[in-house]
């Protein structure tokens, strides 16, 4: 058998065979097949697509290329998420410590950031001295401890997913159903959660531009889960604009936090509260939604939502002085705004738009291998269907570069569209999968 007879076929759009997918994983965890083998494959399977089993039998080599946590050593149940990328979506910072401070453990094994999506784990790393590389030991000894653990992909754990997906971040194959929905459930199968809310994004600053392909992904993702004994539920959630206010690590993080004391954004709020509800209602929490609601607006507001994030902090040896004090976080030298330049209604805040530029700053990779300036980003002060005045503010940049902070300052310019005429407030989800 030969990678390259594999990727021919492929790219004839016939099906392959558990055994070839096997060998192709197999080989390129290995090292035996190189990056532009696989790059041609995954380019291959962007544009021919998968049928059901393949994508099965895709998602379970992936998961098996490493180690598979069995996670009832350490809990009765563990509840983990993911969202498929958006820009904005610090959502994992706010709703796991929310969860676990419910009593329902939360073990997530989470990604950096990939194309203009931000990085759970590249947000942490705004907290220094917090470790994201925990091997397969520490997980599960801190989740049968804290009943929370948010780490890296470990080497350990799907391994050919981890080069996989820095791999796809830089071959233009990231949106891709078959590739997107391997890599969510390989993770979620080897790190062993018993329940997953997947949060599926669809819109302009998600790799899911329509709700149709929202939906199939969805569908897929809920399939696989369900066939390796999973509880799945996926929320199909809008990314038109970005979520909340912050674009960028540090920004976002800070919103993370000042959400758990009950400030920030209102869509921002919604949509951490209803899914932390999702995963009340998959551990036995909850009986539903409006009561895993007001048990995560209970954690708010007693504290207890907090002080889990900083046992969590603790725990992975973070300095929690930063989550204390959110005046220590990272901060860019140059912070300037964007202004309205007419009065009226907001009809678009581009997110695709936002999140490349935030990119272009340094908050993300436009290379693998990239370093990601954790202090720079975007501040979003518009939301579809506000009113703009005339000189409003409309976005505050974070930058560490003069030049970069110009070119920010033109793209953003375009990234608002603002309409004599009143706008329709968007919703906050378009419904749920698997429920």
């Amino acid at each position: 058998m030969r990678a390259v007879d594999i990727i021919i076929k492929k790219r004839d759009s016939e099906i392959l065979s558990k055994a070839e997918i096997d060998f192709l994983i197999e080989g390129y965890t290995k090292g035996v097949i190189p990056d532009y083998q696989m790059s041609a494959w995954a380019m291959a399977v962007l544009l021919n697509g998968m049928t059901d089993q393949e994508i099965t039998d895709l998602t379970t080599a992936m998961a098996h290329s490493g180690d598979m946590l069995d996670l009832s050593q350490a809990v009765e149940i563990a509840v983990d998420k993911h969202s498929t990328g958006g820009v904005g979506d610090k959502t994992t910072l706010t709703v796991a410590p929310l969860v676990a401070a419910c009593g329902l453990p939360v073990g997530k094994m989470s990604g950096r950031g990939l194309g203009f999506s931000g990085g759970t784990i590249d947000k942490l790393e705004s907290i220094p001295g917090f470790q994201v590389g925990l091997s397969t030991q520490q997980f599960i000894k801190q989740l049968k401890e804290h009943g929370i653990v948010l780490t890296g992909q470990s080497a350990d754990l799907a391994p050919a997913d981890g080069k996989l997906y820095g791999l796809r971040d830089v071959t233009g194959t990231v949106q891709s159903i078959p590739l997107i929905a391997s890599s969510v459930m390989s993770k979620k199968i080897a790190a062993g959660a018993h329940a997953i809310v997947l949060d599926v994004k669809v819109g302009q600053g998600a790799f899911m531009r329509t709700l149709e392909e929202a939906t199939q992904l969805a569908e897929v993702m809920v399939s696989i889960g369900k066939l390796s004994g999973r509880r799945v539920i996926a929320v199909l959630s809008p990314m038109d604009q970005p979520l909340g206010c912050a674009v960028g690590n540090a920004l976002e993080l800070k919103e993370a936090v000042e959400m758990l004391h009950g400030i920030g954004p209102e869509d921002y709020r919604y949509h951490c509260l209803h899914l932390a509800a999702y995963m009340l209602i998959l551990g036995n929490i909850a009986k539903d939604i409006p009561e895993g609601v007001a048990l995560a607006e209970q954690a708010i507001k007693d504290g207890s939502g907090f002080r889990k994030l900083r046992e969590l902090v603790m725990a992975q040896g973070g300095d929690v002085s930063y989550v204390d004090d959110l005046s220590k976080l990272p901060k860019a030298s140059f912070v300037e705004s964007v202004y309205a330049d007419k009065a009226g209604w907001a009809a678009v805040v581009d997110a695709k738009d936002v999140g490349e530029t935030s990119v272009m700053l340094g908050a993300g990779r436009e290379q693998k291998g990239d370093q990601i300036d954790q202090a720079v980003g975007i501040l979003v002060k518009v939301k579809i269907a506000d009113t703009v005045a005339k000189g409003q503010v409309l976005f505050e940049i974070h930058a560490n570069d003069p030049r970069k902070l110009q070119q920010a300052k033109e793209r953003l310019k375009e990234a608002v569209k603002i309409v004599d005429k009143p706008v329709e407030k968007p919703p906050y989800f378009y419904g749920v999968i698997g429920i």
